[in-house]
């Protein structure tokens, strides 16, 4: 039984490491597709705002599915441990990832509000 569960995560982890690639070949496509002016990027202009909006509501989208699928195992429903596991580590990143680009704001203002005049 314990060769079955090793196989089971194996595919487990591999499907991870398949996701972390075409994560990773989806972010070299969006620097280039960035760093050309195309008339894509130009078609639908964003505000700043609407774009951290978005943002914030993914991350709390995840948070909520991780909380979901914590207490769905917590009641004894037939839960996969790793996709809860990795439910709950993809919220970590994107909660840790909001901390950092909010910091970084708060010290972006405190630079131009300590700017000269």
């Amino acid at each position: 039984m314990t060769g079955v569960a090793n196989v089971g995560g194996a595919m487990s982890v591999d499907r991870v490491m398949q996701l972390r690639a075409q994560i990773l070949e989806r972010n070299q496509a969006l620097s280039r597709a960035s760093a050309t002016d195309g008339a894509p990027a130009a078609a639908k202009p964003t505000s700043f705002a609407d774009t951290l909006q978005d943002a914030l509501k993914d991350v709390n989208a995840g948070q909520n599915k991780a909380s979901a699928l914590s207490e769905s195992y917590e009641r004894g429903e037939t839960v996969d441990i790793a996709k809860v596991m990795l439910a709950r580590q993809q919220a970590s990143v994107g909660f840790e990832a909001t901390l950092q680009v909010r910091n970084k704001l708060l010290s972006a203002y405190k630079d131009i509000m300590s700017m000269p005049v």
